[in-house]
């Protein structure tokens, strides 16, 4: 059972959580995919998502990309969830590190995924600690640019209807890191 560590509320109403768990086992609208450019879901948050969700998932995703091309960091793409509990997986696509303006490359796949729950009518997402994984992006420094890509969002759509965000982590490590920012933010009046 996932298990909430801490909550916030931003001055528009929306909440943010940092919770402990699966992100597969998330009752929420959508949940958020690491994905990669061309939608290959081997390894990772995308394999489990694919193991735990259904096939139909990896073949949407390629039908997705035949139809629109590989998926940008600014505009991820989305599938059904199969038989995960939420309604839409949305695939945003993180930046591998070392290949360059990694922090603003993060903060697009945050906020695209942000801006497509809002078109797709979601109220609640949960998001992984994207591009923490494989693609090396350090931890620290990824806790820091999403928890701003979401207060940025926010604070700039406080019409927006998402109203809750659920950063669901499972790893000890980075479940510290980004509780040291939060921490860190509620110690600035966030």
């Amino acid at each position: 059972m996932n298990k909430v560590l801490c909550e916030t509320e931003f001055p528009s109403g929306q909440v943010f959580q940092i919770v402990e768990g699966d992100i597969t086992e998330e009752e929420v609208d959508a949940i958020v995919n690491a994905a990669n450019a061309n939608l290959l879901h081997g390894g990772g948050v995308a394999g489990v998502i694919v193991r735990k969700g259904g096939h139909e998932i990896q073949a949407e995703s390629q039908a997705w990309v035949r139809e629109h091309g590989p998926v940008s960091h600014a505009k991820p793409a989305y599938t059904n969830a199969g038989k995960l509990p939420c309604r839409y997986v949305i695939h945003a696509v993180g930046p591998v590190w070392g290949e360059g303006n990694e922090s603003a490359k993060l903060t697009s796949a945050v906020i695209g995924s942000l801006e497509l729950a809002d078109h797709l009518q979601l109220t609640s997402i949960a998001l992984p600690a994207i591009s923490t994984g494989i693609y090396g992006f350090p931890i620290e420094r990824a806790a820091e640019v999403i928890y701003n890509a979401i207060q940025s969002y926010f604070l700039e759509n406080p019409e927006s209807v998402v109203r809750r965000v659920r950063l669901t982590l499972y790893d000890q490590p980075v479940i510290e890191a980004f509780l040291d920012v939060w921490r860190a933010e509620k110690g600035n009046g966030a």
